[in-house]
């Protein structure tokens, strides 16, 4: 009675969002449940698209009809049934924003609890914790107020001050803009002589004019000698009304106007020689006034036991957890033990190697899901739904102990976890397993299996084959056909390092997370080097697979050859697209600073296009039909009717395993793995050339690294050089040299503890790398 009711399980049925064919199934609360399958199988679908969004929207609900009204509105998930769901917190691999005044610090309670610490034991005392907040300026004012005493009202001269910890020459942001002035101006010439460096500043046009005919400098004498007045009116003038050319106009300083028409505004959205001089002339530099520690001078100055919050905060956490458990003074006992404790979780996480003062947009995906995590583990909520995304990527197999236990702590305090993944220790540690597939896309979205992790081994399902797979050694590796020399490396935590970069194998670089594998191969290695990260596309939500990969452009000029027309019909950015959503089959509603909401276009229904474009056929298909397929639909069609220049791009796309994604799929709702592949994929035909790919591994399911092995092969074998960073052992097993980094992470690592194949790896067992290279091995 208890199940019918939803008491004991989430029952979801008729689930159809996505891929999702109908599902049924039931979720038991309370229990660490894995989600599984190949990538596209429909695991996202069901638990983020399904549960998760369910719960939020029926909380949204509870809110008065006021409330909602400035909130978004949500649709109910495309499901017949789902009771039992409770609370749902969800935590997933997306980057952190990019604010520049937010930090590892303040995106969780460590900073606000370090300004109470502070505000409390500081000697001199500075004031209350907003005083020690670099996001708080110090605001003074003095005015007159009217007060009333004895029947009569008297005017009293009031001053006050409220303390803020922000620096007011950086305003809390630690750098300052320069303009590198050699940049701007030639100064051995004068504005008769055309000095300026700046795109659109050229003798005679218009903005040179502004200033060499302003009257308020001299155009014939050389900048370099103008007096202090005459560089001030060309560089800083403040805004002023001038008589030029018969018209009225208004006059400001070089600088400010730079500012304005290049500096404030996103690279990104600037002309290419606009970008090209903001790049070379704009200098990024430490505040000079607060070393770039955010804070004024006197938040800096109050001290505990000699250590200030600056120094707190550019501290690896593991070292501030170690500060921390030395204030023994009692009044504060309840606080340092609070900030002990999740200070420790950021240690127990793998993150120990991050400070507090680290820009929160710096972190990458999975650093940003665990740091989230961290701030609901000390939570009091009970009976909560969990929802994790892969918290294991980017994760050394000795950290990922450390997750497992984490997972497991949130499950006994009481609480459903759900986690979507794919490695097999993670599989290993679920009370229950729901397995979805047997495929992806069309070809997934069913329940292939439930039940215990045994029973799953035992089963006949893909992920059951393969959760035993080990890749073993190979009997012998590659020799390299040269070498690619890094030397004196000192980014980030690297301590002067020098290594040779095997040429025309399959390098790995490994080592925990933060030990200094990204920093060596993405900033020692030189120039004609392929990057593919995880990086976001730079896109809008109208880019997808078909246009980032150019494969639109022969689909196009097939459909327009077959049907008579012109090639800019079929495509959802030009003439064919609909006139109601400009081609993008959504109408986006942006809604400010809350979450904007798509809807479905009603004139198109969807279809991107206008209805007499859809009348012209291609292989018994249409064009929105087209943007619908799988790539490897498309693969088969467009092969059987022979269109070559789009053969190639999708095959492609099919070895890196992304066979599986719509054609027009948007590209904002890629994962990081799937965005990594699409990258790698428009760079497979390059000639020659050095690839580094920064774990390519990030979503791929066990049936699929296989896969993956053998396309890194074909690029080795085709005269490429590839380098993977990567904690996979199937992939360092696999790769022909290993040079792995540590001994630890932040201060920790940064020097090169290991270089040799994999078998000697193995073999020494004498790093941590090792260690669980011949465990992975069964050594």
């Amino acid at each position: 009675m208890l199940e019918e009711h939803g008491a004991g399980v989430i029952r979801v049925r008729g689930a159809r969002e996505n891929n999702l064919k109908n599902v049924d199934v039931d979720i038991p609360k309370r229990q660490l449940t894995v989600f599984t399958g190949v990538s596209g199988s429909g695991k996202s679908s069901l638990v983020f698209d399904t549960v998760a969004a369910e719960s939020r929207r029926l909380i949204n609900e509870t809110y008065p009809a006021f409330v909602q009204g400035f909130m978004p509105t949500l649709d109910r998930p495309d499901v017949d049934e789902l009771v039992g769901i409770t609370t749902a917190i969800t935590v997933d691999q997306e980057r952190m924003g990019a604010n520049p005044r937010s930090t590892v610090g303040t995106a969780t309670d460590v900073g606000a609890q370090l300004r109470i610490l502070f505000s409390r034991l500081g000697t001199p005392y500075w004031g209350p914790p907003q005083a020690f907040s670099f996001n708080v300026p110090t605001v003074t004012g003095t005015g007159a107020m009217k007060v009333q005493k004895g029947g009569s009202v008297q005017p009293v001269k009031k001053t006050f001050t409220a303390l803020g910890g922000m620096c007011a020459r950086c305003e809390g942001l630690g750098r300052i803009n320069d303009i590198d002035l050699d940049e701007v101006f030639d100064s051995s010439k004068s504005l008769n002589e055309d000095p300026f460096k700046i795109p659109g500043y050229k003798m005679d046009g218009w903005n040179w004019k502004i200033y060499a005919q302003s009257g308020l400098v001299n155009p014939n004498k050389k900048i370099a000698d103008f007096s202090k007045r005459e560089l001030h009116n060309l560089l800083y003038a403040e805004s002023q009304k001038i008589r030029f050319a018969d018209m009225n106009m208004t006059y400001e300083g070089l600088i400010p106007r730079l500012e304005k028409s290049m500096l404030h505004k996103e690279r990104d959205s600037l002309q290419v020689a606009a970008r090209s001089f903001v790049e070379r002339a704009v200098v990024f530099k430490i505040c000079p006034d607060c070393e770039g520690s955010r804070l004024c001078e006197g938040a800096r100055a109050s001290l505990i036991d000699g250590v200030s919050i600056a120094d707190v905060s550019e501290m690896q956490i593991d070292e501030a957890s170690a500060w921390v458990k030395t204030v023994s003074d009692r009044s504060v006992a309840p606080l340092v033990a609070a900030l002990s404790e999740i200070l420790d979780s950021f240690v127990d996480m793998g993150l120990g190697y991050l400070s507090l003062s680290r820009s929160a947009g710096t972190l990458s995906g999975g650093e940003a899901q665990r740091t989230k995590m961290i701030r609901h583990l000390g939570s009091a909520l009970t009976d909560v739904t969990y929802v994790f995304d892969e918290p294991t990527i980017g994760l050394h197999p000795h950290d990922i102990e450390h997750m497992l236990e984490l997972l497991e702590k949130l499950r006994d305090k009481g609480n459903t976890v759900l986690v979507v993944e794919h490695k097999p220790d993670v599989i290993r540690i679920a009370d229950h397993v729901i397995d979805l597939g047997p495929r992806a896309g069309s070809q997934g979205g069913e329940v292939c299996f439930t039940g215990s992790v045994d029973e799953l081994a035992a089963s006949d399902t893909l992920t059951g084959k393969h959760l035993s797979d080990v890749v073993g050694l190979k009997e012998t590796v590659r020799q390299p056909n040269g070498q690619l020399p890094i030397r004196n490396a000192n980014a980030n935590n690297l301590k002067d390092v020098s290594v040779d970069v095997p040429l025309g194998v399959l390098t790995a670089v490994t080592g925990v997370a933060g030990s200094g594998k990204s920093s060596l191969m993405h900033d020692s290695v030189g120039e004609n080097v392929v990057v593919v990260d995880q990086s976001p596309i730079k896109s809008s939500r109208r880019s997808n697979p078909a246009t980032y990969t150019g494969v639109l452009d022969p689909i196009r000029k097939a459909f327009a050859k077959a049907n008579g027309v012109k090639p800019a019909l079929f495509s959802p950015n030009s003439e064919g697209a609909c006139e109601n959503c400009k081609g993008a089959g959504v109408i986006y509603t942006d809604l400010g600073m809350m979450a904007g909401v798509t809807s479905v276009c009603e004139a198109c229904e969807g279809k991107r296009f206008e209805p007499s474009v859809l009348e012209y056929k291609f292989g018994e298909k249409n064009i929105s039909e087209v943007f619908e397929m799988p790539v490897d639909n498309a693969l088969e069609l467009f092969s059987d009717a022979k269109v070559p220049a789009a053969v190639k791009i999708l095959r492609n796309l099919v070895d890196v395993g992304l066979g599986y994604v719509p054609l027009g799929q948007p590209l904002t709702s890629l994962s990081g793995g799937e965005r990594q592949r699409l990258k790698l994929a428009t760079h497979m035909s390059d000639k020659g050339g050095i690839y580094i790919l920064d774990e390519p591994t990030s979503g791929l399911h066990l049936a699929d690294v296989e896969q993956l092995l053998e396309l890194l092969d074909r690029l080795v074998d085709s005269g490429k050089t590839v380098i993977v960073i990567e904690h996979h052992q199937a992939v360092v097993a696999h790769a022909d040299w290993v040079i792995d980094l540590g001994p630890g992470a932040g201060r920790g690592g940064g020097t090169v503890v290991f270089e040799g194949t994999p078998r000697e790896l193995a073999a020494g067992s004498e790093t941590v790398t090792g260690e669980y290279l011949a465990r992975y091995l069964g050594q």
